[in-house]
């Protein structure tokens, strides 16, 4: 595994609800990053409950890049969350600040690419696609880019506009298999086999539709029994979905370039 990116079309599907809830059910240590340029972290506020004061994680790093030390900035600027395996990259204070960090998302993905040596994994939360200052080079060239989406056909009709778009250029880089959907709350009212028709995309995962258990990863709150919710269990089931899909599309390079040789 390496590099898995979340993203939406339209709306809140709860993208990055789901990035937390994935980090912290994933097996291995993973750095989750925040790459939403609309800014304002919604992780220390939310789920650290703002006892965090935000600090300059991007605006370092980007001067960490350009001074030739990327890589050896990430692990001093991470912020290790409680009681876990998972460190996390806060995103800018500002919105003001997405676009002077451009020239950073090309070799931060590669850097992140190279936890996997490590044994670490990057879940990057992308944010609403489309946005001034969005994290264009990941995502694209994220190991799985999942385009997160609900299963109403408010959802599904923000969503299809740019699936379309996504998926035409995915496939013109060789990449397609890459792609696909994270389905939020299937079977409300479409099941994960009527989205992938409609909407071209293979749904590589779902998650449970868990009001109860949501506000764990969203607010920080205490929830009894929360080990065995129907979305904690869910999000082990997609984390098993993504890596059968990255071995798989791993194995397919490797194939093709003993082709070539």
């Amino acid at each position: 595994m390496a590099v898995i990116a979340l993203c939406s079309a339209s709306g809140s599907p709860g993208v990055t609800t789901t990035a937390v809830g994935l980090a912290l059910s994933w097996t291995r240590p993973s750095v989750l990053v925040e790459a939403d340029p609309t800014g304002g972290s919604p992780i220390l506020a939310g789920y650290l409950r703002a006892q965090v004061s935000p600090p300059d994680a991007m605006t370092e790093l980007s001067i960490a890049q350009q001074q030739g030390r990327l890589r050896d900035e990430i692990p001093q600027t991470v912020l290790p969350l409680p009681d876990s395996k998972v460190s996390l990259l806060p995103g800018v204070r500002s919105h003001v600040q997405g676009s002077s960090l451009i020239g950073l998302w090309d070799e931060l993905l590669a850097a992140l690419k190279g936890l996997d040596s490590t044994g670490q994994d990057a879940i990057v939360d992308l944010g609403r696609l489309g946005l001034a200052g969005a994290a264009t080079p990941v995502l694209y060239g994220a190991d799985l880019t999942l385009v997160v989406c609900r299963s109403d056909v408010v959802s599904l009709s923000g969503a299809r506009s740019w699936l379309a778009t996504l998926r035409a250029e995915f496939e013109e880089f060789g990449a397609g298999t890459s792609l696909g959907l994270l389905l939020v709350g299937p079977g409300q009212p479409y099941s994960a086999k009527e989205v992938s028709s409609v909407l071209g995309v293979p749904v590589v995962a779902t998650i449970a539709w868990d009001p109860k258990t949501a506000p764990v990863f969203r607010d920080g709150e205490r929830v009894r029994k929360f080990e065995s919710s129907t979305l904690v269990r869910s999000l082990r089931a997609a984390q098993e979905s993504m890596t059968d899909v990255v071995k798989a599309n791993a194995a397919a390079l490797n194939d093709m370039r003993g082709e070539t040789r």
